[in-house]
């Protein structure tokens, strides 16, 4: 998600403080360890989460597994979380991170971006028939709609569509009980971490083609690190090329990447 300025500097006073002098693994370097350190946070079902053995688990892992078996090396995943994921870049504590690491201008001032390896949708779930064809015409007295209580599209909603009613909930779980039941009309959210829940019920959902905003997620490097960087570039365009990013987001997501990356050989 986009963030200030004021982001930026929080974030690189942050870095400082871990070590921003470390120098990163070049390539070569991770090569010849025999192992690859990915940062990765549990709290981000299902991008990371902990599986039944409590290890770490999820699209990340699996996907920065694909990176490590073409790398020829082990992967070492580290726990990481939002306020120190960059702080461990930086520092060189790990090679790189995911963790739905969008892809914006203040974070580029901290740490390098490869290509994009996924999208998320901030955009507006509901049921065919409906008669919504962007998230604008959600405001008007005649729509309902039905998100969790205390989230941030909250403020959103708010702001720009002051006219819909509201019907506040505890959970996705059961927002999308509610949406499937036909109880409100429309949920704006991340919708791509829903998919697990879509998949209980038995309607025709609909992602409204109009999303408020698209974010690309790419993979965290330390600045400068281009040898790593320039590798990694090649390899996820290998792997989206070869349909192998979404395969492993469907396995993961329960549905379709619903804005999809596209290949592009371009860094």
């Amino acid at each position: 998600m986009l963030r200030s300025i004021a982001f930026a500097a929080a974030a690189f006073a942050a870095v400082i403080g871990h070590g921003a002098d470390a120098q990163a693994r070049s390539l070569d370097e991770v090569v010849a360890s025999g192992v690859l350190r990915v940062g990765v946070n549990p709290t981000l079902p299902p991008l990371g989460l902990y599986n039944e053995r409590n290890e770490i688990d999820g699209f990340d892992v699996e996907f920065s597994r694909r990176i490590a078996e073409m790398l020829g090396v082990e992967l070492e995943v580290v726990q990481v979380g939002s306020p120190d994921r960059i702080p461990f870049v930086a520092s060189g504590k790990i090679d790189y991170v995911m963790g739905a690491m969008t892809r914006n201008p203040q974070r580029a001032m901290i740490i390098d971006y490869t290509l994009p390896v996924h999208t998320e949708i901030f955009g507006v779930l509901s049921v065919e028939g409906k008669p919504y064809e962007s998230w604008r015409d959600l405001n008007t007295p005649d729509a309902t709609m039905v998100q969790v209580r205390g989230t941030t599209p909250l403020k959103f909603i708010e702001e720009n569509l002051p006219e819909a009613n509201v019907l506040l909930l505890d959970n996705y779980p059961d927002v999308v009980r509610a949406l499937a039941q036909g109880r409100g009309d429309a949920m704006l959210d991340v919708v791509d971490f829903v998919g697990e829940h879509m998949n209980r019920h038995d309607v025709a959902w609909k992602v409204l083609e109009t999303p408020v905003d698209v974010y690309y997620c790419g993979l965290g490097v330390q600045k400068g690190n281009s040898s790593l960087r320039d590798w990694l570039n090649v390899a996820i365009f290998t792997l989206h090329k070869d349909g192998v990013v979404d395969e492993i987001w469907k396995k993961w997501f329960g549905i379709d990447m619903l804005y999809p990356v596209g290949v592009t050989p371009y860094f």
